[in-house]
Protein backbone atom coordinates (compact mmCIF):
# COMPACT_ATOMS: atom_id res chain seq x y z
CA UNK A 1 0.00 0.00 0.00
CA UNK A 2 1.65 3.65 -1.21
CA UNK A 3 2.16 5.71 2.24
CA UNK A 4 -0.06 8.15 3.43
CA UNK A 5 0.74 11.75 4.45
CA UNK A 6 -0.38 12.61 7.87
CA UNK A 7 -3.05 14.63 6.11
CA UNK A 8 -4.34 11.89 3.65
CA UNK A 9 -4.84 9.88 6.80
CA UNK A 10 -6.41 12.60 8.55
CA UNK A 11 -8.91 13.26 5.71
CA UNK A 12 -10.01 9.47 5.40
CA UNK A 13 -10.32 9.55 9.13
CA UNK A 14 -13.06 12.51 8.85
CA UNK A 15 -15.01 11.68 5.82
CA UNK A 16 -15.31 8.36 7.34
CA UNK A 17 -16.57 9.68 10.60
CA UNK A 18 -18.96 12.03 8.82
CA UNK A 19 -20.60 9.20 6.85
CA UNK A 20 -20.82 6.69 9.90
CA UNK A 21 -21.20 9.57 12.05
CA UNK A 22 -25.03 11.09 9.58
CA UNK A 23 -25.86 7.07 9.40
CA UNK A 24 -26.02 6.61 12.95
CA UNK A 25 -28.06 9.84 13.70
CA UNK A 26 -30.06 9.11 11.15
CA UNK A 27 -31.03 5.73 11.34
CA UNK A 28 -29.34 3.99 14.14
CA UNK A 29 -29.73 6.81 16.53
CA UNK A 30 -27.33 5.30 19.20
CA UNK A 31 -24.84 7.31 20.92
CA UNK A 32 -22.16 9.00 19.15
CA UNK A 33 -19.25 6.97 21.11
CA UNK A 34 -20.89 3.57 20.56
CA UNK A 35 -22.47 3.93 16.72
CA UNK A 36 -19.10 4.47 15.60
CA UNK A 37 -17.33 2.36 17.38
CA UNK A 38 -19.99 -0.44 16.26
CA UNK A 39 -19.86 0.23 12.61
CA UNK A 40 -15.80 0.86 13.03
CA UNK A 41 -15.81 -2.64 14.20
CA UNK A 42 -18.47 -3.97 11.83
CA UNK A 43 -16.54 -2.74 8.88
CA UNK A 44 -13.36 -3.97 9.97
CA UNK A 45 -15.19 -7.66 10.35
CA UNK A 46 -16.53 -7.40 6.59
CA UNK A 47 -12.71 -6.61 5.04
CA UNK A 48 -11.94 -9.69 7.20
CA UNK A 49 -14.77 -11.42 5.62
CA UNK A 50 -14.06 -10.45 2.40
CA UNK A 51 -10.83 -10.97 2.48
CA UNK A 52 -11.58 -14.93 3.21
CA UNK A 53 -13.92 -15.25 0.61
CA UNK A 54 -11.81 -13.27 -1.98
CA UNK A 55 -7.90 -13.59 -1.11
CA UNK A 56 -6.72 -12.39 -3.87
CA UNK A 57 -8.54 -8.80 -2.91
CA UNK A 58 -5.91 -8.57 0.40
CA UNK A 59 -7.75 -6.10 1.94
CA UNK A 60 -6.99 -6.98 5.36
CA UNK A 61 -3.22 -6.18 4.72
CA UNK A 62 -4.83 -2.65 3.26
CA UNK A 63 -6.54 -1.81 5.95
CA UNK A 64 -3.53 -2.89 8.50
CA UNK A 65 -1.35 -0.63 6.19
CA UNK A 66 -3.47 2.10 6.98
CA UNK A 67 -4.18 1.76 10.87
CA UNK A 68 -0.73 1.64 11.13
CA UNK A 69 0.34 4.02 9.03
CA UNK A 70 -1.70 6.43 11.64
CA UNK A 71 0.74 5.18 14.60
CA UNK A 72 -2.85 5.18 17.11
CA UNK A 73 -0.25 5.47 19.97
CA UNK A 74 1.59 8.57 19.02
CA UNK A 75 -1.39 10.26 17.48
CA UNK A 76 -3.78 9.67 20.45
CA UNK A 77 -0.92 10.01 23.93
CA UNK A 78 0.64 12.51 21.69
CA UNK A 79 -1.95 14.62 19.80
CA UNK A 80 -5.81 14.17 20.73
CA UNK A 81 -5.09 13.17 24.11
CA UNK A 82 -3.99 16.52 25.12
CA UNK A 83 -7.04 18.18 23.21
CA UNK A 84 -9.52 15.97 24.87
CA UNK A 85 -8.79 16.33 28.21
CA UNK A 86 -8.43 20.34 27.99
CA UNK A 87 -11.70 20.13 26.40
CA UNK A 88 -12.96 17.87 28.49
CA UNK A 89 -11.91 19.96 31.84
CA UNK A 90 -13.58 23.04 30.69
CA UNK A 91 -17.22 22.20 31.61
CA UNK A 92 -16.19 20.29 35.06
CA UNK A 93 -17.78 22.73 38.09
CA UNK A 94 -14.43 23.18 40.46
CA UNK A 95 -16.71 24.29 43.45
CA UNK A 96 -18.23 20.88 43.31
CA UNK A 97 -14.91 19.12 42.14
CA UNK A 98 -13.24 21.03 45.79
CA UNK A 99 -16.15 18.69 47.83
CA UNK A 100 -15.22 15.46 46.00
CA UNK A 101 -11.54 16.25 46.08
CA UNK A 102 -10.84 13.36 48.78
CA UNK A 103 -12.91 11.02 46.52
CA UNK A 104 -11.01 12.27 43.56
CA UNK A 105 -7.77 11.79 45.21
CA UNK A 106 -8.10 8.84 46.67
CA UNK A 107 -9.92 7.15 43.47
CA UNK A 108 -7.22 8.62 40.86
CA UNK A 109 -4.49 6.89 42.79
CA UNK A 110 -4.84 4.56 45.37
CA UNK A 111 -7.81 3.38 43.30
CA UNK A 112 -5.61 2.86 40.00
CA UNK A 113 -2.91 0.74 42.17
CA UNK A 114 -5.09 -1.31 43.97
CA UNK A 115 -7.06 -2.12 40.54
CA UNK A 116 -3.23 -2.95 38.46
CA UNK A 117 -2.39 -5.48 41.61
CA UNK A 118 -5.85 -7.25 41.28
CA UNK A 119 -6.22 -7.58 36.96
CA UNK A 120 -2.28 -8.38 37.09
CA UNK A 121 -2.77 -11.36 39.46
CA UNK A 122 -6.35 -12.51 37.89
CA UNK A 123 -4.96 -12.15 34.59
CA UNK A 124 -1.44 -14.47 35.00
CA UNK A 125 -3.83 -17.04 37.14
CA UNK A 126 -6.05 -16.93 33.94
CA UNK A 127 -3.66 -16.78 30.97
CA UNK A 128 -1.38 -19.93 32.34
CA UNK A 129 -5.04 -22.02 33.21
CA UNK A 130 -5.65 -21.41 29.40
CA UNK A 131 -1.79 -22.35 28.47
CA UNK A 132 -0.68 -18.70 27.13
CA UNK A 133 3.01 -17.74 28.64
CA UNK A 134 2.40 -14.96 30.93
CA UNK A 135 5.25 -13.63 32.92
CA UNK A 136 3.64 -11.91 36.08
CA UNK A 137 5.50 -8.38 35.63
CA UNK A 138 3.67 -8.41 32.00
CA UNK A 139 0.42 -9.34 33.74
CA UNK A 140 0.72 -6.16 36.17
CA UNK A 141 1.99 -4.37 33.24
CA UNK A 142 -1.82 -5.30 31.24
CA UNK A 143 -3.29 -4.29 34.58
CA UNK A 144 -1.14 -1.10 34.46
CA UNK A 145 -3.05 -0.05 31.21
CA UNK A 146 -6.46 -1.34 31.58
CA UNK A 147 -7.24 -0.08 35.32
CA UNK A 148 -7.49 4.09 33.84
CA UNK A 149 -10.93 4.70 33.06
CA UNK A 150 -10.83 6.88 29.74
CA UNK A 151 -11.84 10.61 30.53
CA UNK A 152 -13.29 11.06 26.95
CA UNK A 153 -15.27 7.56 26.95
CA UNK A 154 -16.77 8.67 30.63
CA UNK A 155 -17.24 12.67 29.96
CA UNK A 156 -19.44 10.89 27.00
CA UNK A 157 -21.34 8.86 29.57
CA UNK A 158 -22.38 11.72 32.07
CA UNK A 159 -23.58 13.74 29.26
CA UNK A 160 -26.47 11.01 28.75
CA UNK A 161 -26.61 10.08 32.17
CA UNK A 162 -29.15 12.24 34.95
CA UNK A 163 -26.64 12.43 37.63
CA UNK A 164 -26.81 15.02 40.51
CA UNK A 165 -23.88 17.74 39.88
CA UNK A 166 -21.55 16.83 42.64
CA UNK A 167 -21.67 13.75 41.35
CA UNK A 168 -21.06 14.17 37.71
CA UNK A 169 -18.39 16.56 38.70
CA UNK A 170 -16.71 13.76 41.07
CA UNK A 171 -16.81 10.68 38.54
CA UNK A 172 -15.34 13.55 35.83
CA UNK A 173 -12.70 14.87 37.64
CA UNK A 174 -11.73 11.19 38.79
CA UNK A 175 -11.30 10.28 35.17
CA UNK A 176 -9.78 13.53 34.35
CA UNK A 177 -6.87 12.34 37.02
CA UNK A 178 -6.54 8.79 37.39
CA UNK A 179 -5.26 8.00 33.15
CA UNK A 180 -2.71 10.47 34.16
CA UNK A 181 -1.55 8.34 37.28
CA UNK A 182 -2.22 5.15 35.31
CA UNK A 183 -0.04 6.66 32.45
CA UNK A 184 3.07 6.56 34.86
CA UNK A 185 2.13 3.37 36.49
CA UNK A 186 2.35 1.68 33.43
CA UNK A 187 5.40 3.41 32.30
CA UNK A 188 7.21 2.24 35.76
CA UNK A 189 5.92 -1.29 35.08
CA UNK A 190 6.76 -1.09 31.57
CA UNK A 191 11.00 -0.39 32.25
CA UNK A 192 10.69 -3.26 34.81
CA UNK A 193 9.09 -6.08 32.44
CA UNK A 194 12.04 -4.99 29.43
CA UNK A 195 14.54 -4.89 32.08
CA UNK A 196 15.73 -1.34 31.75
CA UNK A 197 14.58 -0.55 34.75
CA UNK A 198 14.83 -2.14 38.57
CA UNK A 199 11.86 -1.70 40.67
CA UNK A 200 11.86 -0.20 44.62
CA UNK A 201 9.54 1.88 46.00
CA UNK A 202 11.46 4.57 46.64
CA UNK A 203 12.46 5.02 42.71
CA UNK A 204 8.85 4.18 42.02
CA UNK A 205 7.93 7.19 44.50
CA UNK A 206 9.96 9.11 42.89
CA UNK A 207 9.23 8.65 39.65
CA UNK A 208 5.48 9.19 40.26
CA UNK A 209 6.15 12.57 42.24
CA UNK A 210 7.96 14.06 40.03
CA UNK A 211 5.71 13.17 36.49
CA UNK A 212 2.22 13.64 38.16
CA UNK A 213 3.31 16.69 40.82
CA UNK A 214 5.34 18.23 37.67
CA UNK A 215 1.90 17.81 36.10
CA UNK A 216 0.11 19.94 38.39
CA UNK A 217 2.28 22.66 38.57
CA UNK A 218 3.05 23.26 34.95
CA UNK A 219 -0.81 22.88 34.64
CA UNK A 220 -0.95 25.54 36.77
CA UNK A 221 1.23 27.92 35.65
CA UNK A 222 0.18 28.15 31.86
CA UNK A 223 -3.28 28.14 32.59
CA UNK A 224 -3.07 31.03 35.46
CA UNK A 225 0.00 32.40 32.49
CA UNK A 226 -3.55 32.58 29.97
CA UNK A 227 -5.96 33.81 32.61
CA UNK A 228 -4.00 36.96 32.88
CA UNK A 229 -3.90 37.32 29.48
CA UNK A 230 -7.39 36.90 28.75
CA UNK A 231 -8.36 39.19 31.82
CA UNK A 232 -6.21 42.39 29.23
CA UNK A 233 -7.74 41.97 26.69
CA UNK A 234 -11.78 41.45 25.08
CA UNK A 235 -11.00 39.76 21.52
CA UNK A 236 -12.44 36.39 20.63
CA UNK A 237 -10.13 35.44 18.06
CA UNK A 238 -7.20 36.05 20.19
CA UNK A 239 -8.49 34.59 23.52
CA UNK A 240 -9.26 31.26 21.59
CA UNK A 241 -5.97 31.21 20.24
CA UNK A 242 -4.30 31.79 23.82
CA UNK A 243 -6.62 28.61 24.71
CA UNK A 244 -5.58 26.80 21.86
CA UNK A 245 -1.50 27.72 22.81
CA UNK A 246 -2.14 26.52 26.55
CA UNK A 247 -3.16 23.17 24.65
CA UNK A 248 -0.23 22.79 21.91
CA UNK A 249 2.26 24.60 23.85
CA UNK A 250 1.65 23.13 27.70
CA UNK A 251 1.72 19.67 26.63
CA UNK A 252 5.00 19.81 24.31
CA UNK A 253 6.51 21.85 27.64
CA UNK A 254 5.26 18.63 29.18
CA UNK A 255 7.25 16.35 27.61
CA UNK A 256 10.22 18.44 27.17
CA UNK A 257 10.07 17.95 30.94
CA UNK A 258 9.04 14.72 31.04
CA UNK A 259 6.09 15.52 33.55
CA UNK A 260 2.36 13.74 32.84
CA UNK A 261 1.06 16.00 29.84
CA UNK A 262 -2.50 14.34 30.99
CA UNK A 263 -2.57 16.01 34.30
CA UNK A 264 -1.10 19.16 33.25
CA UNK A 265 -3.91 19.63 30.33
CA UNK A 266 -6.42 18.97 33.05
CA UNK A 267 -5.15 21.41 35.44
CA UNK A 268 -5.71 23.98 32.92
CA UNK A 269 -8.55 22.84 31.96
CA UNK A 270 -10.10 23.50 34.91
CA UNK A 271 -8.51 26.47 35.87
CA UNK A 272 -9.71 28.04 32.36
CA UNK A 273 -13.13 26.59 32.57
CA UNK A 274 -13.65 28.66 35.84
CA UNK A 275 -11.60 31.26 36.82
CA UNK A 276 -10.92 32.53 33.14
CA UNK A 277 -14.70 32.01 31.73
CA UNK A 278 -16.31 33.37 34.77
CA UNK A 279 -13.65 36.33 35.39
CA UNK A 280 -11.68 37.12 31.97
CA UNK A 281 -14.24 36.51 29.24
CA UNK A 282 -17.23 38.73 28.27
CA UNK A 283 -20.38 36.81 26.95
CA UNK A 284 -19.35 36.75 23.58
CA UNK A 285 -16.03 35.55 24.22
CA UNK A 286 -17.28 32.99 26.58
CA UNK A 287 -19.72 31.78 23.90
CA UNK A 288 -16.90 31.54 21.28
CA UNK A 289 -14.67 29.68 23.46
CA UNK A 290 -16.51 27.46 24.76
CA UNK A 291 -18.39 26.33 21.32
CA UNK A 292 -15.11 25.82 19.85
CA UNK A 293 -13.61 23.70 22.52
CA UNK A 294 -17.24 21.41 21.95
CA UNK A 295 -16.70 21.50 18.29
CA UNK A 296 -13.16 20.16 18.96
CA UNK A 297 -14.04 17.53 21.23
CA UNK A 298 -16.83 16.09 19.49
CA UNK A 299 -15.07 15.90 16.01
CA UNK A 300 -11.97 14.37 18.02
CA UNK A 301 -14.53 12.26 20.05
CA UNK A 302 -15.86 10.55 16.32
CA UNK A 303 -12.32 9.86 15.33
CA UNK A 304 -11.56 8.06 18.17
CA UNK A 305 -13.41 5.64 18.80
CA UNK A 306 -14.19 5.31 14.88
CA UNK A 307 -10.16 4.66 15.44
CA UNK A 308 -11.32 1.95 18.07
CA UNK A 309 -13.85 0.01 15.95
CA UNK A 310 -11.67 -0.40 12.99
CA UNK A 311 -8.88 -1.61 15.54
CA UNK A 312 -10.47 -4.74 15.56
CA UNK A 313 -9.23 -6.05 12.40
CA UNK A 314 -5.63 -5.81 14.30
CA UNK A 315 -6.77 -8.72 16.84
CA UNK A 316 -5.11 -11.89 16.67
CA UNK A 317 -7.44 -14.95 15.91
CA UNK A 318 -5.77 -17.47 18.63
CA UNK A 319 -8.95 -18.70 20.53
CA UNK A 320 -7.49 -18.72 23.52
CA UNK A 321 -6.53 -15.06 23.31
CA UNK A 322 -10.24 -14.18 22.65
CA UNK A 323 -11.05 -16.38 25.36
CA UNK A 324 -8.72 -14.51 27.79
CA UNK A 325 -10.30 -11.19 26.49
CA UNK A 326 -13.53 -12.71 27.71
CA UNK A 327 -12.65 -13.39 31.48
CA UNK A 328 -10.94 -10.24 31.46
CA UNK A 329 -13.92 -8.32 31.42
CA UNK A 330 -15.48 -9.91 34.74
CA UNK A 331 -12.33 -9.70 36.08
CA UNK A 332 -11.97 -5.70 35.40
CA UNK A 333 -15.30 -4.92 36.53
CA UNK A 334 -14.62 -6.66 39.63
CA UNK A 335 -11.27 -4.81 40.34
CA UNK A 336 -13.14 -1.68 39.16
CA UNK A 337 -15.68 -2.60 42.20
CA UNK A 338 -13.12 -3.62 44.44
CA UNK A 339 -10.87 -0.34 43.98
CA UNK A 340 -13.99 1.87 44.19
CA UNK A 341 -15.33 0.32 47.33
CA UNK A 342 -12.62 -0.39 49.32
CA UNK A 343 -11.48 2.91 49.89
CA UNK A 344 -14.94 4.12 50.29
CA UNK A 345 -15.04 1.83 53.31
CA UNK A 346 -11.96 2.87 54.80
CA UNK A 347 -12.47 6.31 54.49
CA UNK A 348 -16.42 6.44 55.07
CA UNK A 349 -16.85 9.71 56.95
CA UNK A 350 -15.18 11.76 53.88
CA UNK A 351 -16.18 9.49 50.61
CA UNK A 352 -19.49 8.52 51.29
CA UNK A 353 -20.93 8.39 47.89
CA UNK A 354 -24.02 6.41 47.98
CA UNK A 355 -25.24 3.72 45.99
CA UNK A 356 -25.44 5.93 43.29
CA UNK A 357 -22.39 7.36 42.98
CA UNK A 358 -20.73 3.93 43.53
CA UNK A 359 -23.26 2.31 40.98
CA UNK A 360 -21.88 5.28 38.81
CA UNK A 361 -17.95 5.05 39.52
CA UNK A 362 -18.13 1.31 38.93
CA UNK A 363 -20.43 0.79 35.61
CA UNK A 364 -19.66 4.06 34.45
CA UNK A 365 -16.04 3.37 34.29
CA UNK A 366 -15.23 3.20 31.04
CA UNK A 367 -11.98 1.93 29.42
CA UNK A 368 -11.46 3.84 26.04
CA UNK A 369 -8.73 4.93 23.45
CA UNK A 370 -6.04 5.47 26.06
CA UNK A 371 -6.28 2.05 27.37
CA UNK A 372 -5.36 0.97 23.57
CA UNK A 373 -3.12 3.42 22.97
CA UNK A 374 -0.67 1.86 25.53
CA UNK A 375 -1.18 -1.60 24.68
CA UNK A 376 -0.24 -0.27 21.03
CA UNK A 377 3.03 1.01 22.67
CA UNK A 378 4.40 -2.41 23.93
CA UNK A 379 7.49 -3.50 22.31
CA UNK A 380 6.87 -6.27 19.64
CA UNK A 381 6.66 -9.32 21.14
CA UNK A 382 4.31 -12.54 21.32
CA UNK A 383 3.14 -10.96 24.76
CA UNK A 384 1.90 -7.61 23.15
CA UNK A 385 0.13 -9.61 20.59
CA UNK A 386 -1.96 -10.89 23.91
CA UNK A 387 -1.86 -8.04 25.66
CA UNK A 388 -3.38 -6.21 22.51
CA UNK A 389 -5.90 -8.81 21.65
CA UNK A 390 -7.51 -9.41 25.20
CA UNK A 391 -7.30 -5.23 25.36
CA UNK A 392 -9.28 -4.75 22.57
CA UNK A 393 -12.45 -7.35 23.62
CA UNK A 394 -12.02 -5.39 27.26
CA UNK A 395 -12.64 -2.24 25.52
CA UNK A 396 -15.73 -3.06 23.34
CA UNK A 397 -17.12 -4.44 25.93
CA UNK A 398 -16.62 -1.56 27.74
CA UNK A 399 -17.93 1.41 25.51
CA UNK A 400 -20.46 -1.04 24.27
CA UNK A 401 -21.86 -2.50 26.65
CA UNK A 402 -21.13 -0.20 29.56
CA UNK A 403 -21.51 2.81 27.54
CA UNK A 404 -24.58 1.71 26.12
CA UNK A 405 -26.74 0.68 29.60
CA UNK A 406 -25.60 3.05 32.17
CA UNK A 407 -28.16 5.14 31.91
CA UNK A 408 -30.52 2.86 32.11
CA UNK A 409 -28.62 1.43 35.10
CA UNK A 410 -28.84 4.44 36.74
CA UNK A 411 -32.30 4.43 36.56
CA UNK A 412 -33.00 1.35 37.89
CA UNK A 413 -30.39 2.07 41.06
CA UNK A 414 -32.70 5.55 41.36
CA UNK A 415 -36.22 3.60 41.27
CA UNK A 416 -34.87 0.71 43.86
CA UNK A 417 -33.92 3.36 45.77
CA UNK A 418 -37.12 5.58 45.71
CA UNK A 419 -39.49 2.13 46.46
CA UNK A 420 -37.03 1.70 49.87
CA UNK A 421 -37.25 5.09 50.95
CA UNK A 422 -33.40 5.30 50.39
CA UNK A 423 -32.49 9.60 49.37
CA UNK A 424 -31.68 8.76 45.80
CA UNK A 425 -28.64 11.63 45.88
CA UNK A 426 -24.74 10.97 46.86
CA UNK A 427 -23.56 12.97 49.04
CA UNK A 428 -19.98 13.86 50.14
CA UNK A 429 -18.59 15.08 53.11
CA UNK A 430 -16.73 18.30 53.06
Amino acid sequence: MTSLSAFDAASILIVLAAVLGFINHQYLKLPAAIGLTIMGAVASLVVIGLDRIIPDSHLTPMVLGFLTSIDFQTTLMDGMLSFLLFAGALHVDWTEMRRGRWAIGVLSTVGVVVSTLIVGVGIYGAARLLGLQADLIWCFVFGALISPTDPVAVMGVLKRANVPPLLQATVAGESLFNDGVGVVVFAILLGVATGRETFSLGHAAEAFGWEAGGGVVLGLAVGWIAYRAMRRIDDFNVEVMISLAVVMGGYSIARWLHVSGPVAMAVAGLLIGNAAVANAMSDTTRDYVLKFWELIDEILNAVLFLLIGLEVIAITSDARVLLLGLLAIPLVVAARFIAVTSPLLVMRKQLALGTIGVTTLVWGGLRGGISVALALSLPPSSTRTVILGVTYVVVLFSVVVQGGSIARVIAMVKARQLVSGETPVAELKH
